[in-house]
């Protein structure tokens, strides 16, 4: 067997009733804090029209401690848009 030249990330959002979102990350994208933001964007537009009862009763976001799920920019633009996060325990 040989390695794959091949590499992607995939970023997928879901719930209890299945996937919400599913963002395939370009090739030599870093997922940054400005890559993330927009990603999140999408997530609420998806958010919106997929599940119209989160969106009017509030929704819950649990992320990982990565650095740019942690940015002050992120942590500011979830507090505005009203976007409760749920804490991911360190080092899990």
């Amino acid at each position: 067997m040989s390695k794959s030249k091949f590499k992607a990330m995939l970023i997928i959002f879901f719930d209890i009733k299945g996937i919400i979102f599913i963002e395939w990350v370009p090739s030599g994208q870093t997922v940054n804090q400005y890559y993330y933001k927009e990603v999140l964007i999408k997530l609420r537009e998806r958010v919106r029209k997929k599940r119209p009862d989160l969106w009017k009763n509030g929704w819950v976001l649990h992320q990982d401690n990565a650095p740019a799920h942690s940015s002050f920019s992120i942590q500011r633009f979830l507090t505005e848009k009203k976007i409760s996060i749920l804490q991911h325990p360190p080092y899990s």
